[in-house]
């Protein structure tokens, strides 16, 4: 089977992604903030990238090389930006599909502006300051500085693109006026070092997008790199917009089994097929359904939100995923097939899954 035929199922929408797009472009742009579309969240999947593609995005963005890949075998007309600091090991691929990349380590400064000269191609750059969350980065600003002054002066294949900084992906730290002023100040240490502007000075993801929708971004804060919020409509820390669509992706599961059960496993307690104990609320016996979709799958049950009214997640092992349907019994049975809502987490990992299809409203 194949397509509409076959679940577990992924569909977007490419016409509520689009709408998603353009007003979070409109309200950015009041505030002279650009936007670089990222990809990785759903694998480089081609009608998510068509709509980024033509909504006249910076740069298209995405983590891996072999999306890259992806998205070079696509012909799109926007410039690729790579954001994990290239691997000296991946190098040549980085430089040969990527217009650019983020940098955090002047060895491998040193080795692009050698790779790109191999190639005979210039290579943008963005430098990455560390302002806490301690994920890549310079710590020191001064030797962000040397770097940004040894890029303009010293290595003639790289183009200085601008400074950039990472918040809340690891160390949860929230992106706010102080350190995106921060950021805003490096920035114009760096122009006075190398004697320019920097056309970019990137504040983050969809994290940093509160500060670009209520004004208070701090100046000279230019771009900001956008997954999360453009694909599901919203964003950790309080992002939560009033005029995204949430629901532009829909998870779609099969019953395979449904029946009346105790609510409470029978036997000695152990630990599950992850090797975490469960917990269990004995509520009698009840309707449950199994689906054929599991933790491999999405990741994490808690990450996903059934549409229907009176359906509840249960748990979830490898493959598997049990629903109590007590509320709703009479309106469901072997064979049916239940919505999700989404989280960008558990895109990612669908997205990534070969069992799961792929599907575009309205196409196949």
């Amino acid at each position: 089977m194949k397509g509409k035929d076959r679940y577990p199922q992924l569909e977007v929408d490419p016409g509520k992604l689009k709408e998603n797009l353009t007003a979070l472009q409109r309200r950015c742009q009041a505030s002279f903030v650009d936007l670089i579309g990222v990809v990785k969240g759903v694998n480089a999947w081609e009608p998510v990238v068509r709509v980024f593609d033509g909504a006249g995005l910076a740069y298209l963005a995405t983590s891996r090389v072999d999306q890259l890949r992806k998205l070079r075998a696509m012909d799109v007309r926007t410039p690729l930006l790579l954001i994990r600091v290239p691997m000296l090991s991946e190098l040549e691929d980085a430089v040969s599909l990527a217009d650019a990349s983020l940098q955090s380590e002047r060895a491998v400064l040193r080795a692009a502006n050698e790779e790109a000269a191999r190639q005979g191609k210039k290579h943008g750059v963005v430098l990455m300051a560390d302002l806490g969350d301690l994920r890549e980065g310079f710590w020191d600003r001064e030797e962000l500085i040397a770097a940004a002054a040894e890029v303009e002066g010293e290595l003639a294949n790289l183009t200085l693109l601008g400074v950039g900084v990472n918040l809340s992906c690891y160390g949860s730290i929230r992106p706010d006026a102080n350190n995106l002023g921060e950021l805003a100040a490096l920035a114009r240490r760096v122009e006075a070092a190398i004697g320019r502007k920097l056309p970019i000075v990137s504040g983050g993801a969809s994290t940093s997008t509160y500060l670009a929708l209520d004004g208070t971004m701090p100046r000279g804060v230019n771009n900001l790199r956008l997954g999360e919020i453009l694909l599901v409509g919203r964003a950790n820390y309080g992002c939560d917009p009033d005029f995204t669509h949430r629901d532009a992706f829909t998870l779609r599961a099969e019953v395979i089994e449904c029946r009346d059960k105790p609510s409470f496993p029978i036997g000695q307690l152990t630990v599950d097929a992850y090797g975490h104990a469960g917990h269990y609320e004995d509520r009698g016996v009840r309707r449950r359904a199994l689906l054929a979709i599991g933790r491999v799958d999405y990741g994490d049950w808690a990450d996903l939100t059934p549409r229907m009214p009176g359906v509840e997640i249960l748990g979830a092992s490898s493959d598997h995923t049990i629903v109590d349907v007590e509320a709703v019994k009479d309106r469901i049975a072997v064979g049916d097939v239940l919505e999700f809502d989404v989280n960008y987490a558990s895109l990612v990992n669908l997205t990534n899954t070969p069992g799961v299809a792929l599907v575009v409203k309205g196409g196949a």
